[in-house]
This record gives structure tokens, sequence and C-alpha cells, in this order.
């Protein structure tokens, strides 16, 4: 067994085993099944139509948007679609659930069997199974800090369209559910059934974790509820797997049970015992009939998505020669792959190399300035198309890249174009024989031990007299060309 999915424990390794049952909120400007709006942030109680608040004698209708939003997710998880689906009642008790039950999908769901390709850091690929996508919908939102006796409840998020994306209990690490989520978040912010806003709650993970000795059956699992950030996601895992391991290794039994993760102290705490599923007490929603669809409908579906994270880092690996890792990088936010691919068509030589130059200087200098102010590639002052102008500078040689380095920044701050910044601060490269060749003669001519050396076969000396050069042109020379007059004077 390889080595990464092993925790040791006093009386030997374990195996963990994970299944995840993430929680998508449809994109769709109203709810499952009513007309209210499903924006965020408004305030409470201000989107509840008579329906969301179960007022008697309101019937359901079923959104036509979320039925497609479904269909498309499954397809984005080469998951099988099923033409006939059936909604049922889900029955339990809390405060922001008016109705008493949640509708919901249990043994007809509108999305079967599917999987996804993940790739860990080291490349290795691994394919983890989708049990099922199923439809249902969202439980209001009790808010217990804003008094010190009350709970208040807002109905707003009651309603809005979820899509529970179940996975068999196929991961056995951090690592693999961390790269599970960030793929699944990529497909659905890709296909725009999700935006994949997990501060916001629009996404979030339930995560079942067990340890077993290998080879054993599955152990009994807890279920770590609404993880909402894939930095907490791994840490509730390994505090989940440490915690059952030492359990078991007392003498102890796991029980059953749901988990909050407390992000605060990094530990998993007790919620309550979890129930099973007879428990909720399942039947069909006597108020929607059978969910029907065509064949037709789903290869219109099919017709319609656009290109796939996979499909997209396949392209930009085969058209531009990326590695993997930096195609990996472009894929992961749609955003990303957006400027990226803006930023080609402003490549005034759009070559394999000048491709590469583009990615460096996107995942390096842009990423670094955007995490440095803390904004997002949306809020970026310089667009796409101008980082595309600074390359054509350096490409066709009228600055190198280390000046292109301070002509990002003049970019980044006054958001005017390189070209007009080179030519107002008078960075432009010297790229002339005779201007050069007068400095490197006044090096040389400082420095005649070091010629001398030099030329008795200390090669790694060359550097040092390409540095001076450049010094004392105050980086302004055309490195290559420094290289070519510099070797053509010592000989």
């Amino acid at each position: 067994m390889d080595n990464r999915y092993i925790y040791e424990g006093a009386s030997g390794p374990w195996e963990l085993v994970i299944g995840l049952e993430v929680h998508a909120q449809i994109v769709s400007q109203s709810k499952l099944f009513s007309g209210a709006a499903t924006a965020f942030g408004a305030n409470p109680n201000t989107q509840v139509s008579l329906v969301d608040a179960a007022m008697p004698g309101m019937l359901p209708v079923i959104n036509e948007v979320c039925v497609t939003q479904a269909i498309k997710t499954g397809l984005g998880i080469n998951a099988e679609i099923n033409l006939v689906s059936i909604f049922d009642r889900k029955n339990y008790f809390y405060a922001d659930l008016p109705s008493g039950y949640q509708i919901s999908q249990f043994n007809h769901p509108i999305v079967g069997k599917g999987y996804l390709d993940i790739e860990l850091e080291d490349g290795t690929l691994r394919r983890i199974g989708i049990t099922r996508l199923h439809l249902e919908q969202d439980a209001g939102k009790s808010i217990h800090d804003q008094h010190p006796e009350k709970s208040y409840i807002d109905l707003n998020r009651c309603g809005v369209g979820l899509m529970e994306i179940v996975s068999e209990p196929d991961i056995r690490s951090a690592e693999e559910a961390s790269a599970y989520v960030r793929k699944l978040r990529a497909i659905v912010r890709c296909l725009g059934t999700c935006d994949g806003n997990m501060d916001q709650g629009s996404m979030r993970v339930d995560v079942n974790v067990s340890v077993r000795k290998a080879g054993e059956p599955f152990g009994t699992r807890a279920e770590i509820k609404n993880v909402n950030s894939i930095k907490f996601l791994a840490l509730a895992i390994h505090h989940e797997a440490e915690r059952q391991i030492a359990i078991l290794e007392g003498g102890g039994e796991i029980v059953q049970e749901t988990r909050l993760f407390d992000a605060g102290l990094g530990i998993t705490r007790s919620m309550r015992s979890k129930e099973h599923a007879h428990d909720y007490r399942y039947f069909p929603d006597p108020d929607l009939p059978p969910l029907v669809i065509t064949t037709d409908m789903v290869e219109s579906i099919r017709a319609s998505m656009p290109e796939l994270p996979d499909d997209k880092k396949a392209r930009l690996m085969q058209d531009y020669e990326l590695s993997a890792y930096d195609a990996s990088l472009l894929v992961l936010e749609a955003e990303t792959a957006t400027y990226f691919e803006e930023g080609l068509k402003c490549l005034q030589q759009l070559t394999s190399k000048t491709a590469k130059l583009l990615t460096n200087w996107l995942i390096g200098e842009v990423f670094a300035a955007l995490n440095r102010e803390g904004k997002t590639l949306e809020e970026c002052p310089v667009s796409s198309a101008r980082l595309a102008g600074l390359i054509n500078q350096i490409q066709s040689g009228v600055i190198s890249g280390k000046i292109a380095k301070e002509v990002f920044l003049l970019m980044w701050e006054s958001g005017e174009e390189a070209a007009v910044l080179i030519e107002k601060h008078g960075l432009k490269q010297v790229s002339d024989d005779g201007p050069i060749l007068l400095i490197i003669d006044k090096v040389l001519g400082e420095h005649p031990d070091k010629v001398a050396e030099y030329q008795a076969g200390k090669d790694k000396l060359f550097g040092f007299f390409v540095g001076l050069v450049m010094k004392n042109m105050g980086g302004k020379a055309n490195p290559e060309l420094v290289n070519k007059l510099l070797k053509g004077r010592l000989g």
C-alpha cells in the first residue's frame, strides 16, 4: 500500500476511508420550487414566498433552470442521466425548515453513477467514483450570535436549489479529498451551475471519515458537517483520523455521529448521534409527479456545454507545449483561463515561447501582486490585453525581462499600457553595438587582471563581466547583444 495513505498508530499502520457529500447551490434566479429570488446578502426574510414559508395550500412548481443545471453538472462529472427521477419528502424538524420536511430525492435521483479523475501534487492520477447527484431544497439559516438568549431565523435560503453530489468511499487521504473538491469546484464554475463560493455557503462539504487496518472491512464512520473551505477540509480530516485511531488503540469504539469542525481550535466536536436514512421516513412527495426528461433534452444540453477544465488543459498542453503543472493552474479557475486566452489573442507572435512567457507572468507576477493586495483576478488593474502588450515589448526586444518587471509595477500603479510607460520613463532597451561596445571596453580596461584570468581558462568570470556591463548601462542593454559582443572582445 502507498505510504501516503497510511496513518501510523501505536499498534501499526491505519488506512483512512473518506466519502464526501458536496452541497452545491444552483445558479438560478429563483428557488427550486418557488419564484422567490436567490440573491446572496439580501436583508433577512425578504426573499421568502408563501411556498418557502410552508403556508397551507401552497404547492411546489419545479424550476426548469435548476433541472437543466443538474443535468449539465451530471454530464460534467461523467455521470449517467436518469430520464425519470422522483422527488421525496425527507422528514426532520428544525426551526429553519418551516414545512418539517425537505423535498429531496432518494431512490431515484436525476443523476446516477459517475466519476472524477484527480491529479495529486506528485502527478499521480486517481479516479474517484461518484454515487449520485440529486436535487433538493436548502434549509433556512439559524442565527445564534445576535442575542444572548434568543436565536433568530432567516428563511431567505429556504427552498434554494441544491445539488448534492455524493462520492463513493474511494478517497484515502486529505490530499485526495482536497483535490476532489478543487476539481469539482472548477467544473461547476466552468459550467456556470454553481458559483463555488465556499465562504458564502454556496458550496459546502459533509465529510464521512473512518479508519481501518489494511484489508479489513470499513470501520464506523463519523460525519463532519458543513465544512466551508478546502483548507478546513484537510485539517478536519487529519484531526478526525487521529481522534479515531486514538480511541480504537485505547480499546474504545467509534460512535456513528455527526460532528462539527471548530476552525479556531482545529478540532472536530460532537454535534449529535447520526440518524440512519430510514429515520427520515422518506416517501414520494404527493404534490410532485415524477420528473421526466428526454434524450433529446440531455443531448441539447450536452451540445451547449463549454470546454471542461480537463479538455482545456489537454488543449493548452498540446497547442502551446505548456507543462501539466502550468496548464493545471490556468484551468483551475474559470477567470484565470479566460484571462489567459484573452491575452493569447493580443500577442503579436503566438508561439509556444510567447504562450509560456504569458503563463509565467500570469502565475508569477500577476498572482503575486494580487495576493499582496488581497484582490481577485477580476479586480486586477492590469488587463489581459495589457499584460500581452508587455510580453510583446519583451519579445520584440524593446525591453529586457528585468526592465519588464519595473514596467509591470508602473502598469499596476497607473493602469497605463507598457509602450506608453516605456517611452515616458525612458526604459527602452539599448540594442546598438556602438554604445554597448564603449561600455564593454571600459569594463575590460578597468579589470585587466580578470581579463587575463578569463583568457587563461576561468570561464565563470564571463558572468562577472556581463553583470558589470549591465550595471554600467542601467540594466537597459540588450542582454543577448551584450553576451555576443563581450565574447567577441574577449576573444
